[in-house]
């Protein structure tokens, strides 16, 4: 009895050793896809967040359609310069888009994704041209004040003439962090100024040139500024200028 039952044991384990390596006999994600999201308008790479599971940030979407019709989106973070690369993708077709702080790439009748086979274990470059819902344009250089403060200027104008996408602006602020990660996921409250504005007053700031002034004395350090302001659409993404570091000392 105790022999038979021994047997049935060593088959179960032999049963479940063979499953195991049947399942995990695929190969691994080797396949890198790389590339940039750029402003149509200017030809510079769109300022953005890090992507992030809060669903800020540009990032690239995957929908793998080698095994169905209906997949899982699968989505790639980018980083805040607007380019992104990831090096572990499965081999498969896909069709892939963009998402973030500019107008959608995937609409009705109108449909700018992009079909492609990804395989070869090799270096897939992929650049999506958008018209993002806001610029932000540094003007000048900040400017490091006798009292502790920086005073810094941008100019806010329209990125697209679509009127679908032209909702309101609701907030401009000047993002200081002592980390080069800086924008509305990660700065520092105490020195960062910001504006809120509601019903139509932001729109006025849309062509002209804001001045805006650091509030509490900078600690001395380097600090890394950049502007950020959004539109009244979806989850409200952020527009971006360039970041720029101020060594205050």
């Amino acid at each position: 009895m105790k022999l038979k039952l021994l047997y049935t044991i060593l088959s179960l384990v032999a049963l479940t050793t063979g499953a195991c390596k049947e399942i995990d006999n695929y190969d691994g994600p080797t396949e890198t896809l790389q590339g940039k999201i750029i402003d149509g308008a200017t030809g510079q790479t769109l300022q953005g967040e890090v992507s992030g599971d809060n669903g800020q940030g540009t990032r690239i979407k995957l929908l793998e359609t080698s095994w169905s019709s209906t997949p899982t989106p699968l989505f790639l973070a980018t980083k805040q310069d607007g380019t992104y690369r990831n090096t572990k993708v499965f081999a498969a077709t896909y069709n892939i888009s963009a998402e973030g702080a500019f107008v959608p790439l995937v609409q009705t009748g109108n449909d700018k994704s992009v079909n492609l086979e990804i395989k070869g274990g090799g270096v897939h470059t992929l650049d999506f041209t958008v018209e993002p819902f806001l610029r932000l344009e540094w003007i000048g250089e900040p400017v490091m004040n006798a009292n502790g403060t920086i005073t810094a200027q941008v100019k806010v104008t329209r990125g697209t003439s679509n009127a679908s996408f032209q909702q309101n602006i609701t907030d401009l602020g000047l993002y200081l962090s002592p980390s080069e990660y800086v924008g509305n996921n990660n700065y520092d409250s105490r020195y960062s100024p910001r504006t809120t504005y509601s019903g139509t007053t932001g729109n006025a700031i849309a062509g002209t040139t804001v001045t805006l002034v650091t509030t509490g004395v900078l600690p001395k350090k380097d600090w890394f500024l950049r502007f950020g302001s959004r539109i009244d659409y979806g989850t409200k993404q952020f527009n971006y200028s360039t970041i720029k570091m101020v060594s205050v000392k």
